[in-house]
């Protein structure tokens, strides 16, 4: 029996060493021991390790890139505007044991340098570089937080800008300032094409005055093309031109230009009863003046 407790014991002195001394590393982890306070300089790999109890200890470091949002920041741009910006940082472990043993919070650490780096980018630039020039931007602070954070171990991947938060009545300055903008961009094209439409349209002009009968095609594509549309009242412009050539082609007929002349008024004549009555003058034959007598007159003397 006594045996039986012994091998018992024996085997859970083992159990616990075991328990002790091994240690399992996941695939995107690396371990850091310290033996009696000191770090070893070999770093273990993913698997088992085994270490001695009570005298070493194991600190695992995550491999795997870390994500972590940088608080928004508010800043005054180099063109006196007031904004709020926040980010985003995307870094990882390079060095395992310099981040065990340079700095206690890593993470904590390369928040606070992100803070500090984009309150400093925000200063230095301008409210059209931090809307529209955000790749120079976002290269600008990565170095400026990859520089302490080498030292530390840990590599920057990449930093991005996520948002520009701006004042409202800095909104409203910008719509207005875009609509100027697009007004004046119309203007221009508007503008441009009545100088293109000008040019052509005196070329035009100086093929017709070259060659007349273009007009009267001209003229003539206009009515069908008014023609198609099903119109009740046509407008059909006619050439002065054309008037002219008409006027030329007809004869004028002088005969009835000259036949044709003004009659005078007729004299009135007063009636026995006082009202006048026109007279109305008769042909008189002078061959036979004494027995000629005009029809409704008295016989001529």
């Amino acid at each position: 029996m006594v045996i039986t407790y012994l091998l018992l014991g024996i085997l859970l002195l083992g159990a616990i060493w075991l328990k002790a001394s091994i240690r399992i590393i996941k695939q995107y982890e690396r371990g850091v021991v310290f033996r009696f306070g000191r770090v070893q300089p070999a770093i273990r790999g993913p698997g088992i390790a085994l270490l001695v109890p009570i005298v070493d200890r194991l600190q695992k470091i995550t491999m795997q890139i870390i994500t972590m949002p940088v608080p928004a920041q508010d800043g005054i741009t180099r063109d006196n505007v007031t904004v709020r910006v926040d980010a985003v940082v995307y870094f990882r472990v390079i060095d395992p044991r310099c981040v065990a043993v340079d700095v206690q919070d890593y993470v904590s650490a390369i928040g606070q340098v992100a803070q500090t780096s984009l309150r400093s980018i925000i200063g230095k630039s301008e409210l059209d570089d931090l809307l529209s020039n955000r790749e120079g931007l976002n290269q600008g602070l990565e170095l400026m937080i990859d520089s302490p954070a080498q030292d530390w171990g840990v590599h920057i991947d990449r930093v991005e800008i996520k948002d520009v938060v701006l004042p409202e009545s800095m909104k409203r300055s910008m719509s207005r300032q875009a609509e100027a903008e697009r007004e004046r961009r119309s203007r221009v094209i508007t503008a441009d094409g009545e100088l293109q439409a000008s040019a052509k349209l005196a070329q035009a002009a100086e093929t017709m005055a070259e060659h007349p009968a273009a007009l009267q095609l001209r003229l003539l594509q206009t009515v069908v093309e008014v023609a198609s549309e099903k119109n009740s009242t046509l407008v059909l412009p006619f050439p002065v031109e054309l008037l002219r050539f008409l006027e030329r082609a007809t004869p004028r007929d002088t005969d009835q230009q000259t036949g044709s002349a003004v009659r005078e008024p007729e004299p009135a004549v007063s009636t026995s009863n006082g009202h006048s009555a026109p007279f109305t003058p008769h042909i008189i034959d002078v061959g036979d003046a004494e027995h000629a007598v005009p029809v409704g007159g008295r016989p001529v003397q």
